[in-house]
Formats: structure tokens, sequence, C-alpha cells
């Protein structure tokens, strides 16, 4: 008994000392992940787990990270190492159920959306560059760009890769910045467009979309993608895989099982795990600041890039053919919920203006533009290191 007050007054103690104060401030940024989540409702699966690994791994002397005197190593750190740093298995994995919930149908019947997924990419290599002016490790730099891809996975995964130690605060961002979508967004649109713009009405008439071409599109990305940045095959590889399972129509119980068990079950140990990275002496610094910062300007760029991508092409398009720009900002990979927060701008503007499924072409094109960009930035930039 004596022995469980001695550790209890012993980290009390040290939570105010003159070390303490970083783990306290961890404790803050924890509550403020579950806050979000479950009294905001803002993405509670991906914030409550990072949360509340946030607290756990900073209590003083935390069971759950680092080595026991037996020689056994924390939960979370055992994770990490083998989920994330030695194999990156968690966020590859989970983009296998991401494929599977993916309907390419719109995209398909109105293939120029894909243009929109890569335009919305230009926030991360404006970002990455930004960020070199900062930090002294170009790697870092191009980590932190890939924030505004608003792909938790992608920038988990690129951060890893390039050893960044600034992994647990890109991992933050992005995934805050993603449940932040219905904030950030109609700020980023409004700034570059007009309400005139944003009322322009869109028909929708999809094209039919064979099985076949349903089946053979996965196959034909992941070929092209592979080409274009070999990096990113198993990025675009297992998002692709994930989707065939869907579209064959032939593994109705696997493709189920990815878009549930498997995607939810990586979910909630990817947000846990990746709090081994937000130890309160890596995570409590300026470079975080920075970090999030950075963040929120590729986003907003991301989203912008969009939207002044599609204002270019209506200079060349007729008048009864003019694409409404907000479309334009769904190209980023925060899918869906940057379709949703585009049909609500809509109709808020217009009531009878219904532009959900051309955002959702959009939206799903973005999925392929970041994981091809986080595979671009890791093929390029080693190159640009070593030259």
């Amino acid at each position: 008994m004596l022995e469980q007050f001695s550790f209890l007054y012993n980290g009390i103690a040290f939570l105010f000392s003159a070390e303490g104060w970083k783990n306290l401030v961890m404790f803050a940024i924890g509550g403020v992940l579950i806050y979000l989540a479950l009294v905001k409702d803002f993405e509670p699966a991906l914030l409550m787990p990072m949360g509340f690994g946030a607290i756990l791994v900073n209590i003083p002397w935390s069971g759950a990270v680092g080595f026991a005197e037996d020689g056994s190593q924390g939960i979370v750190d055992w994770l990490f190492r083998v989920g994330i740093e030695a194999s990156e298995a968690m966020p590859l994995l989970l983009f296998i159920g991401i494929g599977a919930m993916i309907d390419f149908g719109p995209l398909l019947s109105n293939p120029k959306m894909l243009l929109f997924g890569a335009a919305a990419q230009f926030g991360i290599f404006l970002t990455a560059l930004v960020a070199s002016l900062i930090f002294p490790n170009f790697k870092d730099a191009a980590a932190i760009g890939v924030i505004g891809a608003a792909d938790g996975p992608t920038a988990i995964l690129v951060s890893k890769i390039f050893e960044s130690k600034y992994m647990g605060a890109i991992a933050v961002a992005a995934y805050s910045y993603m449940a932040l979508v219905p904030i950030i967004q109609p700020f980023a649109i409004r700034l570059v467009t007009t309400k005139k713009e944003r009322m322009i009405r869109m028909p929708y008439n999809p094209k039919s979309v064979s099985r076949r071409t349903r089946i053979l599109f996965p196959i034909f990305v992941m070929i092209i993608a592979g080409l274009v940045a070999p990096k990113s095959v198993s990025l675009v590889g297992l998002l692709m895989f994930g989707n065939l399972l869907r579209e064959c129509l032939k593994l109705d119980s696997l493709s189920q099982t990815a878009q549930t068990s498997l995607a939810n079950l990586i979910t909630i140990l990817l947000g846990l795990t990746i709090a081994s990275s937000m130890k309160a002496e890596q995570f409590v610094n300026l470079g975080t600041i920075i970090i999030i910062l950075l963040g929120l300007v590729a986003f907003v760029f991301d989203t912008i890039g969009g939207v002044l991508f599609a204002k270019f092409m209506n200079l060349f398009l007729p008048q009864d053919r003019k694409i409404n720009p907000m479309v334009g900002g769904a190209g980023i990979s925060a899918f869906p919920m940057s379709a949703r927060v585009i049909q609500k701008m809509a109709l808020k503007e217009d009531n009878q203006n219904h532009l959900l499924m051309h955002a959702v072409g959009a939206n799903v094109a973005g999925q392929i533009g970041s994981v091809v960009a986080g595979g671009i930035i890791l093929t390029v930039v080693p190159l640009l290191v070593q030259s």
C-alpha cells in the first residue's frame, strides 16, 4: 500500500515539476481531441483513440510505453514498432477498407473529375516548399506537406518512411483537419468564389458504367500509378484491391468485412498506436506549432487549388456547361465529408441546386490523387535530397 502511495505522490510531483509541465500539456491536448470527437462529433473514430492515447502515453512512467524491468515493451510502443515502424502495415491495410467503401461510378460516368483530384493536391507541394524554408530536413518538409492531402494514413506512411521525428504532430494535424472539413472548406471556398459562381447549376446525366469497366478501372489505375510513381504501388494497389473486392460482386462477404470489421479495427489501433509518437518530449515544441499552422495552409490551398482549376476550365466552356467551382474543392481526399460540404453549401445558396454526385466524383478522384501524390513525394524527394 505504501508503495502505491509512493507512486501516486511521485507521479503528481513529477507532473507539477519543471519537467512535467509538458505532460500536462499533452493531457490537455488529449482532452481537446476527445472533446472534439465526442461532444462536437468531429470524426470520433479517429480523434477519440488519438486523444485517449495521448493521455495514456504521457502518464509518468506509463507501462504502455518504453521497457519494463523484465524487458517487456509497452503495448503502445510495441504496436507502433510492429504495425507502423517495421512494416507500415496499419496505414496500408486501412486502404483496403477505404477502397471497398468507394463507389467510383460517379467518377467513371464523368471522367473529367479526375482533373480535380489532381488539381486539389496543389497545396501539398506548395506547403512542402514553404516548409523547406523552415525545416532543414527536406524530407520533414515533404511529409508536412502531405497533411494537405486530407488523408491521415498517407500522411502517417510518408512521415514514417522518411523517418520524420514529427510523425505525431503530422498525424494529429492530418486527422484534425480532416475532422474540421465542414469548417475549413467553406471558408476557403468563399475566399476565391463569388455568390454567382457558387449558384452555377450542373445537371447530372450519368452515363451507364458497365461492370467490366468497374472491374478493369482499379487494375489499370494500379498499373498506371505504379509506372508514374513506383513508390505509390503499395498505397494505390491496396486501395484498388479493396475496390475490386467491392466491384467484382463475387466476394461480398470479403467486401463487407473490409468495409466494416477490418476498417474499424485498423482505425482503432492506428489512432491509439500513433500516440507512441505523441510523447511530451517529442511533441511539445515549437516545431509542432509550426506544423499545425503549415497543415492548415496545405489544407486551405489544396481546396483553393481545386476551385481555381474549375474556374480556369470555365474560361473555355460554353455557358450551359460551366462547372460550379465548389466542385473543384471536393477534389481533396476527405471522402465523403468534402462532397457533403459542397452539397450543403450549394443548397444554402440555391435550395434547388444539387451538386452531390458531381462532388462525389471529384471527391473519389481526390482519394486517388492523394495516394498518387504521396507516392510521387516518396519517389522524387529522396532523389532531390541525394542530388
